[in-house]
């Protein structure tokens, strides 16, 4: 029996679907980093609040939120149900929690809880990704 995914023919349309899926969130996630991280930044600095911007875990999250904003907008415009939308939302936000205990151990750097906290973050999302296969899933 032949498990191999990619090499069956009727796997590939949805492959290839899952692959533009995934690929139109990660775009969206970039672009809601690049719009509202300096935003982030500017009412920090208005408020004093630049400190606290600064830490770690609180950097982490708002760059979560960055991405979250913009890839829930994206998945509800492509028809996405909310609760695919919200496991997806998870995915962006649970990566960096779960590194939050060994980054407070001194096991992980900074640099290590945000790329670790991303790679995680990608595989959670393509795991996803190939479990709602469809908009309004």
């Amino acid at each position: 029996m032949n498990t191999t995914v990619a090499a069956t023919p009727s796997h590939r349309p949805r492959l290839r679907h899952a692959v533009r899926h995934y690929l139109e969130m990660v775009v969206a996630m970039v672009v809601g980093m690049v719009a509202l991280g300096p935003l982030w930044s500017a009412v920090a600095d208005a408020t004093g609040w630049t400190p606290v911007l600064e830490l770690p875990e609180v950097g982490a999250l708002v760059m979560a939120t960055d991405m979250t904003v913009t890839m829930t907008l994206w998945m509800l415009w492509r028809g996405h149900g909310r609760r695919a939308t919200a496991e997806m939302a998870l995915a962006m936000y649970l990566p960096f929690v779960v590194l939050f205990v060994p980054l407070w151990l001194g096991v992980l750097s900074p640099t290590g809880l945000l790329v670790g906290g991303h790679v995680l973050m990608l595989v959670a999302m393509a795991v996803l990704t190939w479990r709602h296969p469809h908009p309004g899933h």
